[in-house]
């Protein structure tokens, strides 16, 4: 089905931006995620680097930032750089609760809270669906009392997507978030459409598969009919094709560096490739 519709494509300095199905809610369809590169000390010199990142980031429309307690100091890093340059009212925080019962849920959600410096975090996910049950009991309660606005669950293998497309279909969750890219495309068989299907928002890990696909294309140049898509990057041709599902809200690629932060936003611009043309780029990378 080909992307090039009004309603996903924005005007020319405007990032695109999906709405969350259960709220009709819109966000920047480029993310960002902290795993590994925000896991930072206070005073090292990374962090220098960092808050041009997030300042980059929220200057380019974005604002879905995402983290998670086992990322080290990755919400510490967010907290302190959102809260230095007083970017909290523009950012929609995303994190997880990592751990078994419901008051060492309690604490840990307390603790991201304490470390994000804030009051409510826009989404609160169960990280890899441990001890779901007892943890979707309390995110509903923090949900009724506004200490969070939307609940979700994740995973980052394809060996969890079964138990994801029954957890999709009772309805209890805002945001599922799992991998998916070109190096990694299992979630087309039905993972996407049972998102579509049962409202559910969509958020993406390892867009870049870890870096697999960064090894794949290295001195490779870029095809020059990446240009009917508006893209002019290895960087924009995996996060397109990604972006091109219309069931995919937001995609958050992770970087440590400004430069890198520019032109992961570069493909929420412009269009995107249609059936044919992602299929053409899959052939490329599957040929590589």
């Amino acid at each position: 089905m080909s992307q090039r519709n009004p309603a996903a494509q924005p005007g020319p300095a405007t990032i695109i931006k999906r709405p969350i199905p259960r709220s009709g809610e819109l966000v920047p369809a480029i993310g960002l995620g902290t795993y590994i590169v925000f896991d930072v000390a206070p005073n090292a010199p990374e962090m220098v680097e960092l808050r041009e990142v997030l300042k980059t980031f929220v200057a380019g429309g974005a604002s879905v930032v995402d983290s998670s307690p086992m990322y080290g100091r990755a919400e510490s890093a967010v907290g302190e750089l959102a809260n230095e340059l007083a970017l909290r009212p523009s950012l929609f925080l995303a994190t997880k609760v990592w751990t078994s019962g419901r008051e060492a849920g309690i604490k840990q959600m307390r603790d991201s809270l304490r470390l994000l410096r804030t009051q409510r975090i826009d989404l609160m996910q169960v990280h890899n669906l441990l001890d779901l049950a007892t943890h979707l009991k309390t995110l509903r309660e923090w949900k009724q009392t506004g200490t969070l606005r939307y609940l979700g669950i994740t995973h980052y293998h394809s060996g969890a997507y079964r138990e994801l497309e029954k957890l999709l279909k009772m309805r209890d969750y805002d945001f599922v978030q799992f991998n998916y890219s070109l190096a990694e495309r299992e979630a087309e068989t039905r993972l996407l459409s049972v998102a579509a299907e049962t409202g559910t928002a969509v958020i993406i890990n390892r867009p870049f598969a870890q870096g697999e696909l960064f090894a794949k294309v290295k001195d490779k140049a870029l095809p020059a009919w990446a240009a009917e898509f508006d893209c002019d990057s290895w960087a924009q041709f995996f996060l397109k094709y990604i972006l091109a599902q219309p069931a995919v809200t937001c995609v958050i690629p992770g970087t440590s560096t400004a430069r890198h932060m520019t032109d992961n936003l570069k493909a929420g611009h412009g269009r995107l490739p249609d059936a044919a043309q992602r299929k053409r780029m899959v052939e490329l990378i599957q040929n590589l």
